[in-house]
């Protein structure tokens, strides 16, 4: 039992402390919803937010993964008690402007499955949006209405600097008025083709990061911004704080082919890194685009001979795509729950490889780091790890993965 409770999220290693806040602007199903990672003032108590926000998560892990709603409590029980060790709505470091990373999870996620590798690029000074998306590829997710439809809810949202108060938290709490609705996974049904509703998922996906870039852009240029949710960070601190000449969009497996198609059609976006991208929805005509740079960062045991064929597709002909894989690595190693499940859910879910999950994890975020850096332009060391993005070095090879 004591190894179980050994299990936890990493601190960050950067010179940063990291808070986090979310933020839903406008509260329907057509707004944005993102969980805000951002370098923080230094010093003081905060509480940390718990790493999955709602009961109704696990609910929608459960229907995901196809088990008995009686697990749900189980889940709860496994997972429910665990925290991100961030400071929630602590009070944002405003001392200078910080590169913009927009991150997209993977299908049957959401916006904190990918916490540890968020909270890490962030303590090196990047601001980090993870979306969370509405286009039922997320295990669930939620939106409000009003009681009177769809109409603007009350104003007078609050906003905190921080908080001294100890104890993990849940992290949603909206406005007055508003009404909660739960979106769940859209699972194939028995018989339909799957590339066409994934291709129309890829669309809404890529549109939703480009809402949420907006988003930051308003609040950066310090219009009004009113939140759906209470008592968290106020917008307006983050005023003139986003390098938003040096923005990259960042993915896991559905949300990696989101980063690909989404810095082939929006050039606000200067690079794309895509962790174990699954690549089934990207159109043969995608493919044949010469996209901005892109660092496909693969596991050894996920990707098939056609994602590798459209991998290898787009980098022909292209010397800013960089291609490698991570030895020792499975899918699930990119995510939360490599460091969160012990031996006998790992072996049920195939979460950890034969790679230590921290290791496995480190190498994707240092290797991010150095193409942030050459592609970003960024005044930063992180050029010492530039070897990773060539594929040189322990547990990892240039190249797709090669198939068994």
């Amino acid at each position: 039992m004591g190894a179980v409770f050994s299990l936890k999220l990493p601190t960050a290693k950067g010179p940063f402390p990291v808070g986090c806040t979310d933020f839903m602007i406008d509260h329907t199903k057509e707004g944005s919803f993102c969980r805000l990672y951002y370098p923080c003032e230094a010093g003081g108590q905060s509480r940390q937010p718990l790493w999955i926000p709602r009961y109704e998560y696990c609910g929608g892990l459960v229907n995901y993964l196809n088990r008995s709603r009686w697990s749900v409590p189980l889940l709860n029980l496994a997972f429910g008690y665990h925290t991100v060790p961030v400071g929630w709505n602590a009070p944002f470091r405003a001392e200078e402007k910080y590169p913009l990373i927009i991150f997209s999870h993977g299908l049957g996620a959401f916006r904190t499955v990918y916490s540890a590798i968020c909270l890490e690029i962030a303590s090196h000074g990047f601001i980090v949006a993870a979306v969370e998306h509405r286009d039922e590829s997320a295990a669930c997710t939620c939106y409000y209405r009003t009681a009177d439809g769809d109409v603007e809810p009350p104003p007078g949202a609050t906003c905190e600097d921080g908080s001294s108060s100890t104890g993990p938290i849940s992290t949603q709490a909206a406005q007055p008025g508003l009404k909660e609705v739960w979106l769940p996974v859209r699972k194939l049904e028995t018989g339909e083709e799957e590339f066409p509703l994934r291709n129309k998922q890829l669309r809404q996906r890529v549109k939703e990061c480009g809402q949420v870039l907006n988003l930051l852009t308003d609040i950066n240029q310090g219009n009004p911004i009113n939140n759906a949710f209470l008592g968290n960070l106020c917008p307006s601190v983050l005023k003139d704080c986003i390098d938003l000449q040096r923005v990259a969009v960042m993915g896991h497996s559905f949300g990696g082919c989101t980063s690909v198609q989404a810095v082939a059609e929006d050039a606000r976006f200067r690079c794309a890194v895509a962790l174990d991208s699954w690549m089934l929805p990207l159109s043969e005509e995608m493919c044949s685009k010469a996209p901005s740079p892109v660092f496909f960062i693969n596991s050894e045991k996920f990707q098939t001979e056609d994602t590798i064929r459209k991998m290898k597709k787009l980098q022909s002909g292209n010397d800013k795509i960089k291609i490698i894989t991570i030895l020792g690595s499975v899918h699930q190693s990119m995510t939360d729950f490599t460091l969160l499940t012990g031996d006998l859910l790992s072996l049920a879910f195939e979460t950890k490889g034969t790679i230590d999950p921290l290791e496995g994890l480190e190498i994707i975020q240092k290797a991010a780091l150095a193409f942030l850096q050459r592609h970003l332009d960024l005044p930063k060391d992180f050029n010492q790890w530039d070897s990773l993005v060539e594929g040189e070095g322990d547990h990892i090879v240039s190249g797709p993965p090669p198939l068994t």
